[in-house]
């Protein structure tokens, strides 16, 4: 029986060492799925719910620091390691700013990994059940797995559809979010109709956000969305 129940997410191109982490993942009750191919791998990711996910790199940082920040952009609050040979410092600093939450330089020990795993689960999901987040936007409260948003305790009406892309919104506060990634989250593909009724669906959350001048929904032309608060 899976003790932990938490699926991982492996990018490794070499095929032996791929096999081995799949292997010892799966021995110590993480489910697991290996990829080598960037956009095959973005696909999965988008379709589907990871709580941790292990890039292993020989050198190709770039591609490397790409790739997270499409994964941190579909949700950053995915555990992202990075495992790769003799990082500078410059690069280091750049893998921090993307987001991920740990470097284990190689060689290493396959249960050192499984420890920093074990421990970064404990922060992360340790503090409230997966899912059951509870975001303070000014006056604003909103409960994403009750469906609920309230404004200086009066619920409002919000549906489905609506809590979803808020839910979303707030997963990446402040932050950038490209169209892309939140049509491959909330409507699950970005087809040319979908993207349209994101834009519809962005100026209903306005209108439920209006109350609370310290809180804004920005169109950035041509990329993507920001929510923004303490403005």
């Amino acid at each position: 029986m899976n003790k932990y129940l938490h699926q991982v997410f492996l990018f490794e191109k070499d095929e032996n060492v791929g096999s081995m982490l799949q292997e010892f993942m799966q021995m110590n009750g993480f489910p697991s799925v290996r990829f080598s191919n960037y956009n095959e791998a973005y696909k999965v990711f988008c379709s589907d719910k990871f709580d941790i996910c292990l890039i292993s790199l020989e050198r190709e940082w770039e591609n490397g620091f790409n790739f997270a920040r499409k994964i941190k952009a579909v949700n950053y609050n995915t555990i992202l390691i990075f495992i790769g040979s003799q990082p500078t410092l410059s690069e280091l600093t750049q893998a921090y700013k993307i987001g991920i939450d740990d470097f284990i330089r190689k060689p290493f020990i396959l249960e050192e990994l499984h420890l920093r795993m074990l421990a970064m689960l404990r922060r992360t999901h340790g503090r409230a059940p997966v899912g059951h987040q509870v975001y303070q936007l000014g006056g604003y409260t909103f409960e994403p797995y009750k469906q609920s948003l309230m404004f200086n305790k009066k619920p409002l009406k919000i549906t489905t559809k609506e809590c979803d892309l808020l839910k979303y919104l707030c997963e990446h506060l402040n932050l950038l979010v490209e169209r892309e990634a939140i049509l491959k989250y909330v409507w699950k593909n970005d087809a040319y109709h979908n993207s349209r009724s994101m834009d519809v669906y962005m100026t209903k959350i306005r209108n439920l956000l209006k109350e609370d001048n310290t809180i804004a929904v920005v169109n950035i032309h041509g990329k993507g969305y920001k929510l923004m608060t303490n403005l």
